[in-house]
């Protein structure tokens, strides 16, 4: 459901999703649309910030409250980031998009937002499922063995589907901040693939550390999002180099990890990683920024992210008056042990630069889209020319998102760089 008080708006949001496999209808205001949702049910509601008598805050905050489970995305302009804020603190909604938007971010965030509301039905399905056997297996007559074996052997089977849509959905949740992060790069001055270098490094001196998966893990995800905050800044400040802003710019600069963590804060899964991208700026003899923690007071998360940021940025040029080399910009790095970084993480990095791979890189081969078969598994995150994540790394292809792939080649009348695991050929 659209929901938006302008009806040329809603004309253009019916022409976007014409032709795809979705069921839409409109709603002129907060009113009609929560008239329709009680009689019909709905998977996702995008409404307007702006609309008079009730505004898309207020909308989705009910629907929150009454519809749960439905899904909820609200379209926002760059004036309304406080409002747009808070309906995400009291609405718990799920993505914000500005206005005005763009097409393909607009049916790929909607697309993803379907996905996950798949993912949590069939988990709530399997779940029911699950409580529902566990009671028939109590009250099971203690006498009838092969009965039980039968039952405990169909429970294991709805278990296994159980971790399978849990694995699936988390899968899911990784692959779809990847798809974000590639968004906020297609902001005017990112440098392309910037925040999947620093999660992927932050992640690796996490477990040189000793770090466990799970916290490896927030690591990487505050690396994939530390950008975030940015998205609100003038274009000047994100294209230009950091030592070349006046202070006054430095400040309005360094206002983007608290930004960031505000705009995470209402989502559950992100709220350590929200903590760790707000004090990524932080310095370890505490003359960093927000809040001039030094040593241990700084988070270790946030420590290791900070040294991974700035070994990239030294290299892209976003840092210093000019781009350094990847030797250049470890040893510059080096240099600040103890001043801007842990001397414990420098440690780990530097060990990392000098590790070998434990394992040689498994072969991969490129392929046209027309080559593609059920059961093959990408080998690269699949990407379009401009930079934007539709698949990510290890994503095992089926029929759907092979048609998918085709879909999406015509429509963009272009081949996609397709790289999949190459597999041993049967001996003869």
């Amino acid at each position: 459901m659209f929901v938006d008080d302008e009806a040329n708006i809603l004309s253009a949001m019916r022409r976007l999703f014409r032709g795809r496999d979705f069921d839409v209808v409109t709603a002129g205001s907060g009113r009609e649309a929560l008239a329709y949702l009680e009689a019909n049910p709905v998977d996702l509601v995008v409404s307007d910030m702006r609309m008079p008598e009730q505004t898309g805050a207020e909308l989705l905050c009910i629907v929150r409250q009454r519809w749960p489970d439905v899904m909820r995305i609200i379209l926002t302009g760059y004036a309304d980031v406080n409002d747009t804020m808070q309906a995400i603190n009291t609405g718990e909604i799920y993505r914000y998009l500005l206005k005005p938007w763009n097409d393909d971010e607009f049916v790929t965030v909607v697309q993803g937002a379907l996905m996950v509301k798949g993912l949590r039905d069939e988990k709530a399905r399997l779940e029911k499922l699950v409580h529902r056997q566990n009671r028939e297996l109590v009250e099971l007559n203690s006498g009838l063995e092969q009965k039980v074996r039968e039952r405990t052997a169909e429970l294991q089977r709805t278990m296994a589907q159980l971790n399978s849509a849990h694995e699936s959905l988390k899968k899911g949740f990784v692959t779809s901040i990847k798809v974000f992060t590639s968004l906020i790069e297609m902001r005017g001055g990112a440098i392309a693939g910037h925040s999947r270098q620093v999660a992927d490094l932050a992640r690796q001196i996490a477990r040189e550390l000793g770090l466990t998966e799970m916290e490896a893990q927030e690591v990487m995800v505050a690396g994939l999002l530390h950008a975030i905050g940015k998205l609100g800044l003038p274009d000047k400040l994100i294209q230009t180099p950091y030592v070349q802003l006046s202070a006054a710019e430095r400040a309005e600069f360094e206002k983007h990890p608290v930004n960031a963590q505000a705009a995470l804060m209402a989502l559950e899964q992100l709220q350590k990683p929200a903590h760790l991208i707000r004090h990524h700026r932080e310095r370890y003899d505490g003359k960093g920024h927000p809040d001039g923690l030094a040593l241990e007071q700084i988070p270790l998360g946030s420590r290791i992210l900070a040294l991974a940021n700035d070994f990239f940025s030294l290299q892209n040029g976003t840092l210093e008056e000019r781009s350094l080399g990847r030797d250049d910009a470890a040893r510059a790095i080096l240099a600040q042990s103890g001043k801007r970084y842990d001397p414990k993480v420098v440690a780990a990095f530097a060990k990392l630069l000098g590790a070998k791979p434990a394992e040689p890189p498994r072969a991969e081969v490129a392929v046209k889209s027309a080559e593609l078969k059920v059961g093959m598994v990408l080998a690269r995150d699949l990407s379009t020319q401009g930079g934007m994540l539709l698949l990510a790394r290890d994503y095992a292809l089926d029929d759907r998102l092979i048609e998918q792939i085709h879909s999406f080649e015509r429509s963009a009348r272009q081949p996609l760089p397709i790289y999949i695991y190459k597999t041993e050929e049967p001996a003869a």
